[in-house]
């Protein structure tokens, strides 16, 4: 189809694929730390109050307001504070944040400095997933320029008396570090487990003190807000939602990537027109989407006229999460797929809770027994009771377990089931697949 989605002004990805775009020179030439240099002329609760007038949201997953959490900082705290900015993105069908590390790193380090001096920070972690070295190996010598042109370092661009160190820290691989008091922990050198909430971040976060955990992405989306205003960047987005945010479209459309998109663009939009997804496969049509990451709840083809937009898809009983936009075609077998699903969270389960820790493995049995038609109806049954006893939904949130990992790994099942029942109940009928006797890949020892 001919593109007719509105036009979309380009915020983060502005400069991505030109020369050298990841070099401080590149970043200046396009107007980069024009918004630090307004920041450090205001009062940091000024700042704190532009973010806040923009509506933007935080782009890690919860979606929660960035100046709301930047004021929760307690400003009499004798002790120091911190910024963490979360990088270990690993949630299945989730790349976005990668991209600003390799094409524009210095968009992140601007928002790490703005975000700094309006919560009197003088020492940021940048903790990446260890999987990324090569984006690890850009950011740290974004930073290194930082520091040579006087930007980080005794005086933060030039601010007397406001030092600004930045820490670059790869992670080890687990998926769990990403909720951001396991990434607390795991910067303290301890293993990886999600604290007990209250107390927040914000109050006990850091080696006990004051912390503040951003994504890359919102870190990112700050630097314009300073630089063009919070009316602006309000003014690109809905009324609750400001500016614009990336997506990471996958599976079943014929030109999948990383999309830039307005508030206001839908999910139909962004897999049919001609800027984004380019349509279906010859001969496939749409079955399912998940729409923002793996632990998302799945949407049918029916509900898809949606905007790619927090409050929008929290009417449907599903979130932007990560901004993961997976596309399944009428091929795709719903059981296998919430199989591979459910595995991954199994894997991933830091074992913590009781829920999490025996609910998540249990899914996976059942799952596969459904699948290689081995299962009973009751399974079906018994399959909603074990993820009913991990996380109840709907609504989104009542998850029994310290984190939201747990929830993660049962709100798949709950939606799967929901919207596909009859889908796993032909399994059980048929006593097969009835899209294939072959599973992908190897799957582990859940059996």
């Amino acid at each position: 189809m001919a593109s007719t989605a509105k036009t979309v002004e380009a915020v983060i990805s502005a400069a991505w694929g030109k020369p050298q775009s990841w070099t401080l020179d590149s970043y200046r030439s396009r107007g980069g730390y024009d918004g630090l240099k307004r920041a450090l002329s205001m009062e940091p609760a000024a700042i704190i109050d532009e973010v806040k007038k923009s509506n933007l949201r935080g782009r890690g997953g919860a979606g929660f307001p960035t100046g709301m959490k930047w004021s929760f900082v307690p400003k009499d705290s004798p002790k120091p504070k911190y910024l963490a900015v979360n990088g270990d993105e690993s949630e299945p069908g989730t790349f976005k944040d990668r991209y600003i590390l390799e094409n524009d790193p210095h968009m992140m380090l601007e928002g790490i400095a703005i975000a700094s001096y309006a919560l009197g920070v003088h020492t940021c972690y940048v903790y990446l997933r260890g999987e990324f070295k090569f984006q690890a190996e850009r950011t740290q010598a974004a930073i290194d320029e930082a520091y040579k042109a006087g930007i980080f370092g005794k005086s933060l661009m030039g601010k007397e008396g406001f030092a600004l160190d930045c820490f670059l820290v790869r992670g080890a691989g687990a998926y769990i570090c990403g909720e951001e008091t396991a990434l607390l922990e795991s910067l303290e050198g301890k293993k990886g487990w999600p604290r007990l909430k209250p107390p927040f971040p914000a109050v006990v976060g850091l080696f006990g003190c004051p912390t503040v955990v951003n994504n890359v992405e919102t870190l990112a989306s700050v630097p314009p807000i300073l630089a063009k205003g919070a009316d602006w960047y309000a003014k690109l987005g809905t009324d609750k939602s400001g500016g614009t945010h990336l997506v990471c479209l996958s599976g079943s459309v014929n030109r999948p990537g990383v999309y830039e998109v307005g508030m206001h663009t839908t999910i139909l939009e962004l897999i049919h027109d001609d800027k984004y997804g380019q349509g279906m496969p010859k001969g496939r049509k749409v079955k399912a989407v998940i729409p923002g990451g793996s632990s998302a709840p799945v949407l049918g083809a029916d509900e898809l006229d949606v905007a790619l937009e927090f409050e929008a898809l929290k009417m449907k009983q599903t979130m932007a999460g990560s901004g993961g936009v997976i596309v399944m075609d009428d091929a795709t077998c719903m059981v296998r797929s919430l199989w591979r699903v459910a595995r991954f969270y199994a894997e991933e389960s830091c074992g913590q809770c009781t829920p999490c820790r025996e609910g998540t493995p249990w899914q996976t049995r059942l799952l596969r027994k459904i699948e290689e038609g081995r299962a009973e109806m009751s399974d079906i049954d018994m399959l909603s009771n074990v993820a009913s006893s991990i996380a109840p939904y709907p609504p989104i949130g009542l998850g029994n377990t310290i984190c939201a990992l747990g929830d993660a790994a049962a709100l798949p099942t709950h939606s799967f089931l929901m919207r596909f029942r009859d889908e796993f109940e032909a399994h059980v009928r048929e006593h097969r697949c009835p899209y294939g006797d072959h599973p992908w890949g190897s799957f582990g020892d859940w059996s």
